[in-house]
Parts: C-alpha cells; sequence; structure tokens
C-alpha cells in the first residue's frame, strides 16, 4: 500500500427533507450567490425548496451554468459575485453547476491576470477561495463530495481538470427525492459515471490494498444490481438513495487511499467532450473498454479481479477472466442503453486524428504507467471506433 493523507471535510446532510436545513448550514451574515443550470430547479420544486429555506438571508442568483461548464460563463459570475459583494456560493444542480462554483469560487480570490491559469496549472495557483456549498439535484460526478473541478474553455475547445482544498464544498445536501423529475438519459449517465469512477481506480495493478480493493467492489456491485430499479422510471426512494451515496463514494478520496491510479479513460474522454459535444460518462463509456483492451497485459489481474467479484465469472484463466471482464462491463453499458462506440456518435478516424494531435501538442502521457503516448491514444481510440 502506498502511503497517502486522507482529508475529505465535506458535511454531508443525506435524506427526505434536507434541503429545509439550509437556513442552519449557510452561514447568517453575508450575501449569498445562488448558482444553477438552465432552470430545471424551477420546474421540479428545489428552487422554492431553497429560496424558502434562506428567507432570512439576502440572495443573489446566477443561473444558466451549461454542461461541461464553460470559462466564459464562469466568468460573468466571478463578475457578478464581486458588483453584488457575495460572500458565499451556493450551488445547486449537477455536477456541472457544482464543478464551475468550485472555479468560480477560486477565481474570486485569484489576484493573477488570467483566470484560467486556476485550470491549466491543476489548481496549483489556488491560495483560497469563497467558501461554497451543494445542494445536488443529479448524482453522477461525485463532486458534491471532492475539491475537483473540470472547466472547458469554448474559445480553444479544451476541458480540464484542476483540484485544491480550497474548494471543497463547506457542506452537501443529498435528498433522493429531488431525483424524481430526472430523464431516464440523466440517471443512466450517472450509474455509468459513478461505475467509471470507481473503475479508474480499482483496474490498475495489485499494492496489496484488499480493504480498498472490496470498497470499489462493493460500489460497483451496487449500482449493478441496482440500475435495474434506478433507470425504472419509477419514484423509488430506495434507488435513488443508492444511486446518490454510491456515486458521492465513488470520488470523495476513500477508495483511492494507497493505491494506484489511472484516469486515461477520463483525460481522453475530455478531449471527446471538447470536440465532439459528448457528455461526459458517454464519453467514458466509450474510451473505457478500448483503454482496457490496450493494457489488458498490465491490467489483467485486476480485471480479473473484476469478473470474479463484480461480475460473478468462476472459471477459466486469468486471461480469460480478464477478457470476461471487459465483455460483461460493455455488456452493462449496453444494458442501460449507454452506446459504446465513437461510430455511435457519428466519430470515425478524422475525429480520432483530432484528438491524437490535441494529446501530442502537449506531449501528454498517461495511464498508471504512464505509457500512453499521443500514438497510443490513437491506437486505442481506432479500438473504440
Amino acid at each position: 500500500m502506498n502511503n497517502f493523507t486522507f482529508y475529505n471535510p465535506v458535511r454531508v446532510v443525506f435524506g427526505k427533507g434536507a434541503i429545509g436545513q439550509l437556513g442552519e448550514l449557510v452561514p447568517s451574515e453575508g450575501k449569498v450567490m445562488l448558482l444553477y443550470g438552465g432552470g430545471s430547479i424551477k420546474k421540479n420544486g428545489v428552487y422554492t425548496q431553497v429560496t424558502e429555506a434562506l428567507t432570512d438571508r439576502e440572495v443573489v442568483e446566477f443561473g444558466g451554468i451549461e454542461s461541461n461548464p464553460k470559462l466564459e460563463t464562469c466568468m460573468k459570475a466571478v463578475a457578478l459575485a464581486a458588483q453584488e459583494g457575495a460572500e458565499f456560493l451556493l450551488a445547486v444542480g449537477g455536477g456541472s453547476v457544482l464543478d464551475a462554483t468550485k472555479f468560480i469560487a477560486a477565481a474570486c480570490s485569484y489576484a493573477g491576470d488570467d483566470p484560467w491559469e486556476i485550470v491549466v496549472t491543476r489548481g496549483a495557483v489556488i491560495r483560497s477561495a469563497m467558501p461554497l456549498g451543494t445542494v445536488l439535484t443529479l448524482p453522477a460526478t461525485g463532486s458534491e463530495m471532492n475539491c475537483i473541478s473540470v472547466i472547458s474553455r469554448e474559445s480553444t475547445d479544451e476541458k480540464l481538470a484542476f483540484k485544491n482544498p480550497a474548494v471543497f464544498p463547506k457542506f452537501s445536501v443529498l435528498d433522493p427525492e429531488v431525483t424524481y423529475s430526472l430523464p431516464t438519459k440523466q440517471l443512466r449517465n450517472g450509474v455509468v459515471d459513478a461505475f467509471c469512477h470507481v473503475m479508474e481506480q480499482y483496474i490498475t495493478y495489485d499494492l496489496v490494498t484488499p480493504l480498498q480493493g472490496r470498497q470499489s467492489e462493493a460500489i460497483a456491485s451496487t449500482l449493478v444490481e441496482w440500475a435495474g430499479r434506478i433507470l425504472s422510471g419509477q419514484k423509488d426512494y430506495d434507488a435513488r438513495a443508492n444511486l446518490m451515496w454510491c456515486a458521492a463514494q465513488a470520488l470523495n478520496g476513500l477508495t483511492a487511499c494507497g493505491v494506484v491510479e489511472d484516469w486515461a479513460t477520463h483525460m481522453i474522454g475530455h478531449e471527446l467532450t471538447a470536440f465532439f459535444g459528448l457528455a461526459h460518462a458517454e464519453s467514458l463509456a466509450v474510451v473505457m473498454p478500448g483503454v482496457w483492451e490496450f493494457e489488458k497485459g498490465n491490467k489483467k489481474a485486476k480485471l480479473a479481479q473484476l469478473a470474479e467479484c463484480v461480475w460473478g465469472v468462476g472459471e477459466g484463466s486469468v486471461d480469460e477472466k480478464a477478457e470476461a471482464g471487459i465483455e460483461k462491463t460493455v455488456a452493462f453499458f449496453e444494458s442501460v442503453e449507454m452506446p459504446t462506440r465513437l461510430s455511435d456518435y457519428g466519430i470515425g478516424r478524422e475525429g480520432v486524428k483530432k484528438v491524437v494531435e490535441r494529446f501530442a501538442e502537449r506531449g501528454t502521457v498517461l495511464g498508471e504507467n504512464q505509457d500512453i503516448d499521443a500514438e497510443r491514444v490513437g491506437e486505442i481510440l481506432r479500438l473504440c471506433i
């Protein structure tokens, strides 16, 4: 097991009616900026719950944060926060709204000339950030319980992640009932997103971390077991609660303690989103099987473990089980109607070439073994066509 430091200060308030506790969670002094997306929270009742809980606060609103939040939109929020003298940010939405709010929190306190440096330096230039809290409406990214954010820049077709403890939410409110109005596609994305987050920390190589392995297997197995009920279209509280908690657990740092992580799938997937507009989970479902197939020689022990412990494969050699681990994962994605090929999105060799050129320009090297360069990204993506 590798050395590690685990730190997660997020207060999680979970359950029915939890939004009503915002009055106790949000600071009583100072103006609050409420940030949200396209306005769905005004249709499903969440906005009303939030504003009623904050009736004695001075609130300024910023709406219109898009999926895959853009730098350009975030900077408008930064300007409004400065103009209005906001002192606390409250993100109400899914991972995109939460990620945007983390960037806005950092940019509001940034003393440099170009806030994009926050992202380019992976958060290294952050010294402080405006405090923030979250009300989660779409379980998927785990942003409610970590200090990670992913921001896109429209002018350059870039999508990059940053991380810094200063942008941990002070609290996150998780009420599974707010997911009842979500379309099946968004729930599907949430299931796949959480599953892939776990796999990025699990399908690498063994460092004698049986507890972390079993924690990852528990999250993955729960998602698989409950996927049918989550996507049934029913207002099934238990199903939505399990999705919400699995998604938070998948990327709150616990399963990453002491293990080696991959994240090649995410880095490649970000470029597919930046260039072609795929949803985050859609890009992961396409790329992850290709990464596993390409790296099967290095990952086969953990792929075999996945086959045994999540998919119930009891017979066969390590190589056979490793292949079964890939095949059954693809079958799971397809069972929840998630496409798994680039061609499903009309992306072919020319699209692959664009992504490869981007990685070549940056000199990027990916994977737990740092053995995936731009040329190998191309080989992986050609497996995904």
